[in-house]
């Protein structure tokens, strides 16, 4: 017990204090500051590693139990904010400036519901208080604009001294840049792979994407020419596979895993989409309409965690064509909470590669 009340008594109450994903101190990781004495009131700001930490309530509570054991203590006041960590750089990779953490969020194969996930995850962040973008990179099936409310949005082009820049659209607190803004409804995009590079980096790197925590990529399905150009040209932070329960779709997920890890790009973990179907009018009901327990299992297999389990559910369908994701439309539902978890996870494992 320390005599005497004051900010380095503080200091070193908290030194043992953890955070329990970095595993160190807050202290040395200059987490705590501020410290401020008044009377017996103590107040500080603890400064977290990303806005959308998952064990932020932990860390709050374990700060309080360590200066209530000073003496002369009435009360504690905690200001919480965050900085989120950058991604390490590569030597041969060209990052996109303001843009702390680039992620991926791919699949094996079409029609397991990866940009429901993408577009769910990106609000779920932006609802932390998180700075958060999205590149919606499936050039030839781009539905972004439309799930996030803004398929009549018109984006801004205007001229600078390096060529065109794109202005993003923005709702529901995420920028959103897609090809979906540049052609009409029912045109197709037909080319081939050396154009299909050349708007990538258009979308990465002549975009005002202003300053970001995270810009969420949403990949198309599969191994081809956008997966290598956005591999080669940007460091990610890392990819984010997304699968159903079924066979088929495990069998074409675990060859994108593959493709990210021979690329160097490391695997965050992956999430089993669909896991179950929940029928609205029996929501104490589940059915394994695409067979159940596989994404857990290839996990396990391929040495990667499984991030979260998103049930079926009407209303997500209808909140992706409504353009009200499942997040805000429906916060409380069985779906919106495994994505605003599985969201929180993804930030929590990215903050832990940038500072370690």
């Amino acid at each position: 017990m320390y005599d005497v009340l004051d900010s380095r008594s503080v200091l070193e109450v908290l030194r043992p204090v953890e955070d329990p994903e970095l595993r160190k101190s807050l202290v040395e990781l200059n987490m705590i500051r501020n410290v401020k004495i008044d009377g017996g009131k103590v107040s500080f700001t603890l400064v977290l590693t990303t806005p959308a930490c998952p064990l932020r309530e932990f860390i709050v509570e374990d700060c309080k139990k360590a200066v209530k054991k000073l003496s002369g203590v009435t009360d504690i006041s905690i200001e919480v904010t965050a900085e989120t960590p950058q991604q390490k750089s590569l030597p041969d990779r060209t990052g996109i400036s303001g843009v702390k953490n680039i992620i991926a969020v791919s699949s094996g194969k079409g029609g397991v519901g990866k940009s429901t996930v993408a577009v769910n995850v990106a609000v779920a962040l932006a609802q932390t208080g998180a700075k958060v973008g999205l590149l919606d990179a499936d050039i030839y099936g781009p539905n972004d604009p439309t799930m996030l409310g803004l398929a009549d949005a018109q984006i801004t082009v205007r001229s600078s001294e390096t060529g065109d820049i794109l202005e993003p659209a923005f709702n529901h607190g995420v920028k959103l840049v897609s090809m979906g803004f540049l052609i009409d409804r029912d045109q197709p995009v037909i080319w081939r792979g050396p154009m299909l590079n050349g708007v990538i980096r258009q979308f990465l790197y002549q975009v005002q994407w202003g300053e970001l925590d995270y810009l969420i990529v949403d990949m198309p399905p599969g191994t081809g020419d956008a997966q290598l150009t956005l591999t080669q040209a940007v460091p990610m932070a890392g990819a984010v596979i997304v699968t159903t329960p079924q066979t088929v779709a495990l069998l074409d997920s675990r060859k994108g895993l593959r493709m990210f890890q021979q690329m160097n790009v490391p695997v965050l973990g992956i999430v089993e989409n669909m896991s179950y179907f929940i029928p609205p009018d029996q929501p104490d009901k589940q059915y394994d309409i695409f067979g159940s327990g596989g994404g857990s299992k290839t996990a396990a297999e391929l040495g990667v965690p499984l991030l979260g389990c998103v049930p079926l559910e009407i209303s997500t369908r209808v909140g992706g064509d409504s353009g009200v994701p499942i997040v805000v439309g429906d916060p409380d539902s069985a779906s919106a909470k495994a994505l605003t978890a599985i969201a929180l996870t993804i930030a929590g494992k990215v903050s832990v590669a940038a500072l370690t």
